[in-house]
């Protein structure tokens, strides 16, 4: 018989990029003494991840445990960004209930949106946190009546309409149910997460059940299954039944069992129903799989995921200047680890390519791809990828693609620039609102692939000031061809070093992304040409000597400094015929194919194509 556990909360943490949710997972693990006193634990204790660290986001989903009088709390921490649904979908499966938590100045968020729509599918029931009150421009009323809105948009059951709100400084480290309250601890918010999320329902009597929502591995234990206990009790030792995909059975034994402390793991003799655990001793379990007692038939409900919406090719690096700077250069050892990312990453897709050194991956979004391309760079992966493009589906209908709904705050001068260029990228404006403060609001529907290679131009046209957010909102019909939104390249002419002399002659045509001293082989993107069409330049020519003396030969050649793309910025920046080159050292872009002739050949047989068609 199912009963509720009252010794369990389990809390999924829901937030927007930057509102200070790994920020507020600090303060309850400080104020919950999980730490010795005289431990240094620094901040943004849960993002161990550098990445996570660097960009200030939550990539993957973790679990942290605290004690509050006699209760365990499970904190699950999901991901503020919509490209990496795939974790925050599978782990709201083993909450009971949420904490909301909002910026008081900037409000609900898409990505918001993304998650608590997530969570109101499950049934969970939120507890709103109002978070950085102590911020100048805090607007705490305007953004409950916000969140308010949102919930009537997003919630499930009437109920889910019902939930209370404390105002919070997480970095201070204190809560309070008014929002004028400037100090004091965590407490408040430790006694609302015990009186409404509500305990674990699950049947202690029953066979032992979990399903699989997370996986680690390390090289002395090898994978680590992560899940709640749906039902019944499992020890150490145990034999078990593991269900793959498929559903097909075979039987593994527990070597080990570990229950969460802080952020930690320790080892458990047993573990009952409504606790999240850790197994090992199931060598390649994967997620969504379900582990089962002996005696059960039938595995748990698989999760279910949405498909990716974009996708790019990864290839082996044939540059000139392949294999100098990477550890892992084959195609075999690109293969594996491609493969072996599939396994813990449930959103995304690998696919063999038209040849054998080619791989094509698909994800959720160009941030999604854009980490793993990071995270492979920095284990010493080289290769090259291609540009991202969106998976476009066939309906009765006609050929239908990803859109999104973007949001838009930038001045007011900006507006023009806006709509003129979105309009150019299949968008249609929404919404329109200006707050008679010189800034201006906007909301528009546009296709993902408009959308590709947006945001440096955006940047650079609202002065650094313009907030751009966007959410994904399925698919719909084709908007049609979408016409140049890219200038030319600047492409070297020859392998070499790079001198101020050629720099010189080829900052006049536009923009360079490489200094002197530089590395560079033919075919190398060196920088954006002003005009539309490409351009091949000489950077590596020096001055021709001469035995004749000039008054002005030492004068120094002045050079504009160089502006190289970052690698998420080079993503987007490359058009279909080129390629970015990806090392643990350098991101270099490039035509796909090196040798000018060959290009010029292979565009002259395009058009041939496209006008016998």
């Amino acid at each position: 018989m199912e009963t509720r556990r009252p010794d369990i909360r389990n809390l999924a943490i829901i937030a927007h990029v930057d509102h200070g949710k790994t920020t507020l997972v600090d303060a309850l693990l400080k104020q919950s003494n999980v730490f010795r006193e005289n431990e240094q634990v620094g901040s943004l204790i849960m993002d161990s991840n550098p990445l996570e660290r660097e960009k200030g986001i939550t990539i993957m989903s973790k679990n942290a445990a605290v004690d509050y009088r006699g209760v365990r709390i499970n904190i699950i921490d999901t991901p503020g960004h919509a490209d990496f649904g795939g974790e925050v979908e599978r782990v709201l499966n083993m909450a009971d209930g949420c904490l909301l938590l909002v910026d008081a100045v900037e409000g609900p968020m898409p990505q918001t949106k993304f998650v608590l729509r997530k969570a109101f599918e499950l049934g969970l029931h939120a507890i709103v946190v109002i978070n950085k009150i102590d911020r100048r421009n805090a607007r705490t009323e305007e953004v409950l009546h916000e969140t308010q809105d949102l919930f009537l948009d997003l919630a499930t059951e009437g109920n889910q309409l019902d939930f209370p709100v404390l105002y919070t400084n997480a970095r201070d480290g204190y809560a309070s149910f008014d929002p004028t309250v400037t100090g004091g601890d965590m407490q408040p918010l430790f006694e609302t997460i015990l009186e409404h999320t509500p305990p674990p329902l699950c049947d202690e009597d029953a066979p032992f059940r979990m399903l699989v929502t997370t996986l680690s591995y390390d090289s002395y234990r090898g994978r680590t299954a992560i899940g709640r206990i749906t039902d019944g009790a499992i020890h150490s030792a145990d034999n078990i039944i593991r269900f793959d995909h498929s559903g097909a059975s075979s039987t593994h034994r527990v070597a080990q069992l570990f229950g969460f402390q802080g952020i930690g793991r320790m080892e458990i003799p047993e573990a009952r129903a409504g606790e999240i655990v850790a197994i090992t001793g199931i060598p390649d379990i994967l997620i969504g799989e379900t582990l089962t007692a002996p005696e059960v038939t039938t595995p748990l409900p698989v999760i279910a995921i949405e498909e990716p919406a974009m996708k790019m090719t990864f290839r082996v690096n044939d540059s000139p200047f392949a294999s100098r700077e990477g550890q892992f250069v084959t195609s075999r050892q690109l293969r594996e680890r491609l493969f072996v990312e599939v396994e813990t990453n449930v959103a995304l897709r690998v696919e063999e390519g038209e040849t054998a050194d080619a791989f094509v991956v698909s994800g959720r979004g160009e941030l999604h791809l854009a980490i793993l391309v990071e995270t492979m760079r920095r284990e010493g992966y080289e290769f090259g990828v291609t540009r991202p493009e969106v998976i476009l589906r066939h309906a009765p209908g006609g050929v239908q693609e990803p859109f999104e709904r973007l949001y838009i705050e930038a001045p007011e001068s900006a507006t023009g620039f806006l709509i003129e260029a979105l309009s150019g990228r299949k968008a249609l404006m929404a919404d329109m609102h200006n707050d008679h403060n010189g800034r201006i609001r906007l909301e528009f529907e546009a296709p993902t692939r408009g959308l590709i290679g947006f945001r440096d131009t955006f940047l650079s046209n609202t002065g650094g000031e313009g907030i751009m957010t966007s959410e994904y909102i399925g698919y719909r019909t084709w908007a049609g061809d979408i016409g140049h939104i890219r200038n030319g390249a600047i492409i070297a002419s020859e392998t070499g070093t790079a001198v101020s002399y050629g720099i010189a002659n080829a900052q006049e045509r536009g923009i360079l992304f490489i200094e002197p001293g530089q590395q560079v082989y033919e075919g190398m993107i060196v920088g954006l040409h002003t005009r539309e069409n490409d351009i091949v330049m000489n950077v590596c020519k020096t001055k021709k000597l001469t035995n004749i003396r000039s008054s002005t030969s030492d004068i120094a050649v002045k050079l504009t400094p160089p502006s190289p793309p970052s690698l998420e910025r080079s993503l987007s920046l490359i058009a279909a015929d080129e390629l970015v080159e990806v090392t643990p050292k350098s991101v270099r872009l490039r035509k796909a194919q090196l040798n000018e002739g060959d290009r010029a050949r292979t565009h002259k047989r395009s058009a041939y194509v496209a006008d016998s068609v």
